[in-house]
């Protein structure tokens, strides 16, 4: 028990720290990874935890940024609240509309469920443009951070701090919500909703309580979002940011209460960093997605938990051929995997092909710091020489993993069984 908290510590010091160690440019990030994070631990609440799989998640953030934009601009620009309390008005924008909206997709389960909630994200998505006096038209609704509390809420740094205690007192509560007993029953109704159905529990209240408080943090994480930009568009109700935080979650994992705000703050890193280098990073964040379906369905935290297992049962030292050629296979696919797609990108760009008309041959490709010929086997040889040896050592780390697991069951087998102790007459 005493590990969680020594870990979440240090992580509330490291993010504390953030300002001083991160420039102006990082720092900005930092905070849309810190709403990213909040926006996927709300959804996780209702995936994950309740099991029911939302597509239209940006309906209830959108509808947080608006009523955080509108409560901003209130009183001649004053504001309804202070800044440092308006996301209190985005949670109860998100409430409001999650209990209307849950109440009706919650009448039914499963595929349905999921086909009603993106509906209603696309509907708010076809009307936002229209609806100009509450959502501002194409253009949006600016506003401004109004002075309170003896800050100007002017710098990044200020910001920061508002939206990383928002943050962290949001997620304390939706811990608080999974000791509760109606946390329980949430998870309950993941598990059999036909069993609860059967004790006597109302399941669709259960269901619409998970909603509404799932969409009443995701209104606080839209409302955020709207302090640091000081605008609101309908672009917040893009199919995009619901299909996001679905890829964020899922990438931490939806199993541990931390996978997810993990997951969205790594994705939101990667796509800081790598969308400045690359046009096809949207690619790399889709094959990512796949990848972890597929090799790690509980995510990324499912994964630090069997290696930790594995470090419990053999040891670091036993583990380490197993570590060091699983990351070498990982580095080596996805260095050839990169090449290919970036040489590719260039290629098929429409600037590549006006230049190969105009000159009558294929030029050069300037990539990762030289210029390779696309013609040329020499160029290709590269990538399937790193695809080759990244098979090479995915096969030598899963023949690791296989002698850990013999091993395993060569001790399993010699460990001597206790017998039962016999009664004495």
């Amino acid at each position: 028990m005493r590990t969680p908290l020594v870990f979440s510590f240090a992580a509330v010091a490291v993010l504390a720290a953030m300002p001083v160690l991160l420039p102006a440019g990082l720092l900005n990030a930092s905070v849309q990874a810190l709403i990213a994070a909040l926006f996927a631990s709300a959804y996780s609440l209702l995936a994950g935890r309740a099991g029911m799989l939302s597509f239209g998640h940006a309906a209830y953030f959108g509808v947080g940024a608006f009523a955080t934009v509108h409560a901003m601009n209130a009183l001649g620009g004053t504001g309804l609240l202070p800044t440092p309390l308006m996301p209190l008005v985005g949670a109860l924008g998100g409430l409001g509309f999650g209990l209307v909206a849950g109440w009706f997709a919650t009448q039914r389960s499963g595929t349905a469920f999921a086909m009603i909630t993106l509906a209603i994200a696309e509907l708010l998505h076809a009307l936002a443009p229209q609806l100009k006096g509450w959502f501002g038209g194409e253009s949006g609704i600016s506003t401004m951070r109004a002075p309170a509390w003896g800050l100007s809420f002017g710098s990044t740094t200020q910001v920061y701090y508002l939206t990383l205690a928002w943050v962290l007192l949001s997620l304390a509560l939706l811990y608080f919500h999974t000791r509760t007993p109606l946390g329980r029953l949430t998870l309950a109704l993941r598990e059999n909703e036909h069993r609860l159905r059967f004790l006597g529990y109302d399941v669709h209240g259960l269901g619409v309580s998970a909603f509404a408080i799932s969409a009443m943090f995701s209104g606080i994480a839209g409302g955020l979002q709207v302090m640091g930009n000081e605008s609101a568009n309908y672009v917040v109700f893009d199919p995009g940011v619901s299909a996001t935080v679905v890829l964020n979650s899922y990438i931490g994992g939806v199993g541990s209460f931390f996978g997810p705000a993990l997951g969205a703050a790594l994705m939101s890193f990667f796509g800081y960093a790598v969308s400045d280098t690359t046009q096809s990073w949207l690619l790399y964040q889709g094959a990512l997605f796949v990848l972890v379906m597929m090799f790690m369905p509980e995510g990324l935290t499912g994964l630090f938990t069997a290696a930790a297992r594995l470090v419990d049962r053999h040891g670091v030292l036993a583990l380490l051929p197993l570590a060091l050629s699983a990351v070498l296979a990982v580095a080596l696919v996805a260095g050839g995997a990169v090449f290919v797609v970036e040489m590719l990108q260039r290629l098929f760009s429409q600037d590549y092909r006006s230049l190969a008309r105009m000159s009558g041959v294929a030029p050069p490709v300037p990539l990762f710091g030289r210029a390779w010929s696309a013609g040329a086997w020499t160029t290709w040889i590269v990538p399937a020489g790193l695809l080759l040896a990244g098979a090479l050592m995915t096969a030598i780390a899963r023949r690791c993993h296989r002698g850990l697991a013999l091993a395993a069951v060569r001790d399993a087998v010699a460990r001597p069984t206790p017998l039962p102790e016999q009664a004495h007459p």
